[in-house]
């Protein structure tokens, strides 16, 4: 398997753990847990595992001079980022944060153009197109969203949520030609907690351990080890071989795999405008990708 196949795959891997996370950070919040309570937890695990992992397996030193766009990336990536999903989520639903984030591959888009000069291509968006309106599609239909005070407050959250993520992701990739993954996650997440602890410390010492259950404890846990550490790690991984653009478009295939999911446990039924969407995203995802196929094989045909 060559390596922009597994590039996909990890970003298809990445796509279900974050669909999945949706539902399960919902169920968290706001009981057992604050935004900020979960938010501590998932930083504070989330920069361990990093330390420990780059500790035992890569050794690499980074250059002073990158230091500052890592503390500027953890600031978004992690900090800023993560606080305004949590606070946001925690007060509108899952649908409506899932409507927002269908337009983080256009604001990524965007960013890479103007701070990195990604090629901005005719293909790429025309399948950003074909996957926005499929992600609409299967997330509109049939569904209403309420719009009242509190889950407009948490709208407006959520997208400054997918600005920061965009950023992230634009700015992060110059570092990733760089460094190995887990180098660049262990200072990010150690900036990044360190930006959240002044605003969780008093949280986290008003948590009522005896009320939280087994079962919380597990979704704490899928938070830290699977939405954290190995998805973060996988789209570092990823950002090595494809563009950033190419990154955020998975955003698209996360109400595909939500829908798997209601389907196998028979809450929803397959139809018409499922199918439709889908095809629609799927279509989208083979047009971003061919592109970066496509100049690929002009970069080795001109070399």
């Amino acid at each position: 398997m060559n390596r922009n196949y597994k590039a996909h795959l990890a970003l298809l891997l990445v796509t279900i753990i974050f669909g999945m996370h949706y539902m399960i950070a919902k169920s968290l919040m706001p009981v057992p847990f604050q935004p900020l309570q979960l938010l501590f937890m998932r930083s504070l695990g989330g920069v361990l595992l990093f330390w420990i992992f780059q500790r035992l397996f890569i050794r690499e030193k980074v250059a002073r001079k990158d230091l500052l766009m890592l503390a500027f990336c953890g600031l978004l990536g992690f900090a800023a980022n993560q606080a305004f999903f949590y606070e946001g989520l925690n007060l509108t639903t899952p649908v409506d944060a899932s409507i927002i984030h269908v337009v983080n591959p256009i604001f990524v888009l965007i960013f890479a153009s103007i701070l990195i000069h990604e090629k901005v291509t005719f293909i790429k968006v025309i399948g950003i197109v074909l996957g926005g309106a499929g992600a609409l599609i299967l997330i509109l239909y049939g569904k209403m969203v309420n719009m009242s005070t509190n889950s407009f407050a948490g709208d407006i959250l959520v997208m400054l949520n997918m600005l920061c993520y965009a950023m992230y992701l634009v700015l992060i990739k110059p570092m990733v030609a760089k460094y190995h993954a887990s180098t660049i996650l262990k200072w990010v997440s150690f900036f990044g907690f360190l930006y959240i602890l002044p605003f969780s410390i008093k949280e986290i010492t008003s948590l009522h351990l005896q009320s939280v259950t087994v079962h919380a404890w597990l979704g704490v846990g899928y938070v830290v080890v699977f939405n954290t550490f190995i998805a973060y790690l996988l789209i570092n991984f990823a950002l090595k071989t494809v563009e950033a653009s190419t990154v955020s478009f998975y955003t698209y295939l996360q109400p595909v795999i939500a829908s798997v999911m209601s389907v196998s446990l028979g809450t929803e039924a397959i139809t018409f405008p499922k199918i439709i969407a889908a095809l629609l995203i799927f279509g989208g995802v083979f047009l971003v990708s061919r592109t970066k196929k496509t100049s690929s094989r002009q970069v080795k045909a001109n070399a």
